[in-house]
């Protein structure tokens, strides 16, 4: 039987039993939960990086989406407020839109 140890969506233990199969689980506390989600953080974005089609990409960027939504309920912030935190630095630093690669900066 595999182990897993690790964070997954809220439903995947009944996606299992639908499968006829047995899981066990146990529920995070808040503490541990924010460092899983920053976990699996990373692992959406190396899956992402991998990503061998726009399909694929486009799936782990809605998974990526999802913890960022259930990561500021964690901090208390609502979506509106982080939404204005993206758009005053975009202002103040730019996007990422135009590929802009940083080679060196000499003093």
């Amino acid at each position: 039987m595999p182990i897993y140890n690790k964070l997954v969506r809220d439903l995947i233990p009944q996606v299992i039993e639908a499968q006829g199969k047995t899981c066990s689980i146990r529920v995070l506390e808040q503490g541990e939960h924010v460092e899983e989600i920053k976990v699996k953080m990373q692992e959406e974005a190396l899956e992402f990086l991998e990503a061998a089609s726009p399909k694929e990409a486009v799936e782990e960027l809605a998974d990526i989406l999802e913890l960022v939504h259930t990561a500021i309920q964690m901090y208390d912030v609502p979506y509106e407020q982080l939404e204005q935190i993206r758009t005053q630095k975009k202002s103040q630093r730019g996007g990422f839109s135009k590929g802009i690669y940083l080679v060196e900066v000499k003093e």
